[in-house]
């Protein structure tokens, strides 16, 4: 099971109708066990052409969870709340690639450590 993220670019246009959406939001996240990660701020594109207003990060044990929360009824009411607020609501959800496999007898910061060992050595052959 492999971690997953929703990922929101929004233009809000009646803020006062968005804050009940954010609201009700919360609930619905913690329900399928998510959390925020970026809730707005600061931001800057780095490369292209995608010009965000505003950034939100869900962080979900699985992408199951995060589907979970977005078919939810605690979500449907949030979003029913949401209507127009928005210029545009703009959502995907991405799941993470499985963690490699940790050999038997190994932990995780064992691997890391062979694994820079072996970035180091290559980077001294070249």
């Amino acid at each position: 099971m492999s971690a997953s993220y929703i990922i929101v670019d929004v233009k809000v246009t009646d803020p006062e109708r968005y804050d009940q959406y954010k609201a009700l939001a919360p609930a619905a996240v913690a329900a399928a066990g998510g959390e925020f990660v970026v809730r707005g701020g600061k931001h800057a594109t780095l490369e292209g052409n995608w010009r965000p207003t505003r950034l939100v990060v869900l962080r979900f044990p699985s992408y199951e969870q995060a589907r979970a929360f977005y078919d939810s009824t605690l979500y449907e009411q949030a979003r029913e709340q949401r209507a127009g607020a928005t210029e545009f609501f703009n959502m995907v959800v991405v799941e993470l690639p499985a963690p490699p496999s940790v050999p038997h007898g190994a932990n995780r910061r064992t691997v890391a450590a062979h694994a820079a060992k072996r970035v180091i050595l290559n980077a001294r052959t070249e």
